[in-house]
C-alpha cells in the first residue's frame, strides 16, 4: 500500500512539474499568492496575541468656550435707534439734535435711585457673606459656647414651665367644668318649667306654657308658630347634649388622662353653647308675647315677667361659663404649643451646641464659599443693571430725532432717538438652532477673506425677530458691530464671524473622544491603576492586558473638542480617549506587494497594523 501511495505522489509531482514548465507565468503568480496567504496567516496569529493599545489623557482644569460660527457680509450701518434699557424718570440729557458724538458719549441718564439701592444692598449682602465665611472658619470661642449653653438651658426651663402651666390648666379645666355643672341642672330644669309646665298663671290646666305664649301672639304676629318650632328644636338639642355631657362628667376625674379631660372640656363648652341657644330662643318667644300685648295696652301676665327674669339670669350664667371654658381651652392649647416649641428648641439647640463644639465641617465652609460667590455675582448683576440707567452712544455718529425732555418718564425698550453713522457692521445668517444660542452683547471674532492677517473683534447688536424661509430652511440675520473701524474694510466683503455663546473657567475638562454613552448615562473608560505612559508616547498608546472599567459621569458644557465634567471624575484622573486593537493601521493601510513585500507604516514595537475603536 505504501508503494502505491509513493507511486501516486511521484506521478502527481511529475504532472505539476510538467504543468509548471508549460505555464511559467501562471506558476509565478500562484507562488506569489501562496506567499501572501502565508504572510497573512502568520501576521493574523501574531496579532491575536497582541494586547490592545490605549491612548490616554488626564482630567484637567481649564477654560471651555462654546461658539457659533457663520459667514456673511460687511454692510454700512446708516442709522440705529437709541433705546433705554431701564425704566424711570429722565434726570439728564447731554446732547442736542444733529450733534456729533463719540463712542461712549452720555446721551441721557435715568434716575438711578433704585439701581443705587440695589448696588448698595448687593454690596452689603456680599460683605455679610464674607464675614459669615470668616466666622465659620474660626473655631468656636468660649463666649459662643456659653451663649449656646445658656440658650439650651432656657429652652429646658421653658419646657418645664410650659409643662407646669399645662398641668395647672387641666386642673382649672376640671374646676371650671365642675362649677358649670353646679348650675346647669338648675338651668335645664328651670327652662323646662318655663316652656313645658302647665301653670295656672298662664294657660291654665292642660295647656303648656309654650302653647299659651304661641296661641296668645298668633293672632297678632304670624311668626308665632315658627318661633315655637325654633324653641322646641333648640331645647331638644340642648337636652340631648346635656344628658350625654352629664354622663361623661360623672366618669371623668382629676386623675383621668389629658385627652379625656380635653374631651370633657370641649363637650361641656358645646353643651353650654346649645343651652345658651335654647335660652335665647325661649327669650325671643316670651319677649314677643310681652311686646305684642304691651303694644295693644293689654295686661301682661305676672308669671311671664317672672319667666323673663329667670331667662335673663340663665343667659348671664351661660355667657360667663362660655367665656371661662373658652379661656381654659385657649390656655391648654397655648401651654401645649409652648411645650412642643420648647422641645423642638431643645433638640435644635442641643445639635447647635454639639456642632459649635465640634467646629465647622468642610461642607459648611464650602457652602458659605458658594454663598460668597453668589453674592459677588449678584453685585456684578446689580452694577450691570446700574449701567443700564445711562444711555450712551454705542459708536461715533450724529444724534438725531431726540425728543426726550428732562423729567419725562420712559420705560425699558423705549426709543429716545437715532444715531446716524458710517460705521461698518456685519450681517450673518444663522439657522434656527444656532440663533437660539445668540444674545445681544455677545463678543465676536471676525476674519475677513480679502484681508490676510486681519482679525477684529465686535459684539452682537441685533437679531432678526422674523426668519427668512428658503427651500424649507429658516434663517435669521444677526447683526455684529465692530469694536474698531479699519479703512481697508469695504461694504460687501465676505467675513467669517465666531460668536462666543458661553464660557466657563476653572472647570474639569476632558476630550470629547473619551466620552461614551448608552441609553442610561454617559461614561468614560479608565483603569483602577493608571497606566504608565512612556515619555513621548502619549498619542501612540500603551498596551494593557487588563480591561478598563466603566466610570459614569455627568457632563455639562461642550464644544467640538472638549466637554465639561460636572461629577464622576476629579482633576488628575487618567482616562482612555481611544483604544487601538490589532487589525488595521490607524494611518496608512498596509498592503502587500505582488512580490510579497509589505508597504506602508507599521507599529515599530510589534510589527502589527492598528485600528482605532471609539
Amino acid at each position: 500500500m505504501t508503494s502505491t501511495i509513493f507511486h501516486k505522489t511521484v506521478h502527481i509531482t511529475h504532472i505539476v512539474k510538467n504543468f509548471a514548465i508549460a505555464h511559467k507565468i501562471i506558476s509565478v503568480i500562484l507562488a506569489v499568492v501562496l506567499v501572501w496567504i502565508g504572510y497573512w496567516a502568520i501576521t493574523t496569529i501574531q496579532n491575536q496575541n497582541t494586547p490592545p493599545q490605549y491612548v490616554t489623557a488626564l482630567v484637567e482644569k481649564g477654560t471651555l468656550i462654546t461658539t457659533v460660527t457663520g459667514s456673511g457680509q460687511v454692510s454700512t450701518l446708516n442709522q440705529m435707534d437709541l433705546k433705554a434699557k431701564a425704566s424711570g424718570d429722565v434726570v439728564y440729557i447731554g446732547v442736542i439734535n444733529e450733534q456729533i458724538v463719540k463712542s461712549g458719549t452720555l446721551i441721557a441718564q435715568i434716575n438711578t435711585r433704585d439701581a443705587q439701592k440695589a448696588v448698595r444692598d448687593a454690596e452689603a449682602n456680599l460683605e455679610s457673606a464674607r464675614l459669615s465665611l470668616e466666622k465659620i472658619k474660626k473655631p468656636a470661642d468660649i463666649l459662643s459656647v456659653t451663649q449656646s449653653e445658656n440658650t439650651l438651658a432656657r429652652a429646658n426651663e421653658t419646657k418645664i414651665s410650659s409643662a407646669n402651666e399645662l398641668k395647672q390648666n387641666y386642673e382649672d379645666a376640671i374646676n371650671t367644668v365642675t362649677n358649670v355643672f353646679l348650675t346647669l341642672p338648675n338651668i335645664m330644669s328651670g327652662l323646662q318649667n318655663i316652656l313645658y309646665s302647665t301653670q295656672a298663671g298662664l294657660g291654665g290646666t292642660g295647656q303648656q306654657n309654650i302653647d299659651y305664649y304661641t296661641d296668645t301672639i298668633r293672632r297678632y304676629n304670624t311668626l308665632a308658630d315658627s318661633l315655637k318650632i325654633d324653641v322646641d328644636s333648640k331645647y331638644t338639642v340642648a337636652r340631648a347634649s346635656y344628658d350625654a355631657n352629664l354622663t361623661r362628667y360623672k366618669i371623668v376625674t382629676r386623675v383621668s388622662s389629658e385627652a379625656e379631660i380635653e374631651a370633657l372640656l370641649e363637650e361641656t363648652y358645646q353643651t353650654t353653647r346649645n343651652i345658651a341657644e335654647a335660652i335665647k330662643s325661649a327669650n325671643n318667644l316670651v319677649s314677643m308675647y310681652k311686646d305684642e300685648l304691651v303694644k295693644r295696652n293689654l295686661n301682661v301676665a305676672t308669671l311671664a315677667e317672672t319667666h323673663l327674669s329667670s331667662i335673663n339670669t340663665y343667659t348671664g350664667n351661660t355667657n360667663t361659663y362660655l367665656i371661662n371654658l373658652l379661656n381654659i381651652k385657649d390656655g391648654i392649647r397655648s401651654a401645649s404649643d409652648a411645650k412642643v416649641n420648647a422641645e423642638r428648641s431643645i433638640v435644635e439647640n442641643t445639635q447647635s451646641l454639639e456642632k459649635l463644639k465640634a467646629g465647622s465641617d468642610a461642607l459648611d465652609i464650602r457652602s458659605q464659599e458658594l454663598a460668597v460667590i453668589q453674592r459677588e455675582n449678584a453685585l456684578l448683576d446689580a452694577r450691570d443693571k446700574f449701567a443700564d440707567y445711562f444711555i450712551r452712544a454705542p459708536f461715533e455718529g450724529t444724534v438725531t430725532k431726540i425728543t426726550l425732555k428732562k423729567g419725562e418718564s420712559i420705560s425699558s425698550g423705549s426709543v429716545i432717538g437715532s444715531l446716524i453713522t458710517s460705521q461698518k457692521i456685519v450681517s450673518i445668517p444663522l439657522n434656527e438652532v444656532d440663533v437660539a444660542k445668540i444674545e445681544i452683547g455677545q463678543k465676536t471674532t471676525l476674519i475677513f477673506d480679502a484681508i490676510d492677517g486681519l482679525e477684529m473683534t465686535g459684539r452682537v447688536t441685533g437679531i432678526d425677530a422674523i426668519g427668512t424661509v428658503s427651500q424649507g430652511v429658516v434663517t435669521y440675520s444677526v447683526q455684529i458691530t465692530l469694536d474698531t473701524q479699519d479703512i481697508r474694510i469695504k461694504s460687501g466683503m465676505s467675513v467669517t464671524a465666531t460668536i462666543i455663546t458661553d464660557a466657563k473657567s476653572d472647570i474639569l475638562i476632558i476630550p470629547n473622544s473619551a466620552v461614551k454613552s448608552d441609553a442610561v448615562s454617559s461614561y468614560v473608560e479608565m483603569f483602577d491603576t493608571p497606566l504608565s505612559v512612556p515619555q513621548g508616547s502619549q498619542n501612540q498608546g500603551v498596551g494593557s492586558s487588563v480591561a478598563p472599567k466603566r466610570q459614569n459621569i455627568q457632563t455639562g458644557l461642550s464644544n467640538d473638542t472638549s466637554v465639561e465634567i460636572i461629577s464622576g471624575l476629579k482633576e488628575g484622573d487618567q482616562i482612555i480617549t481611544r483604544t487601538i486593537t490589532a487589525g488595521t493601521n490607524t494611518g496608512v493601510t498596509a498592503t502587500p506587494s505582488i512580490f510579497g513585500a509589505i508597504t506602508g507604516n507599521r507599529n515599530s514595537a510589534t510589527g502589527a497594523s492598528t485600528r482605532v475603536v471609539r
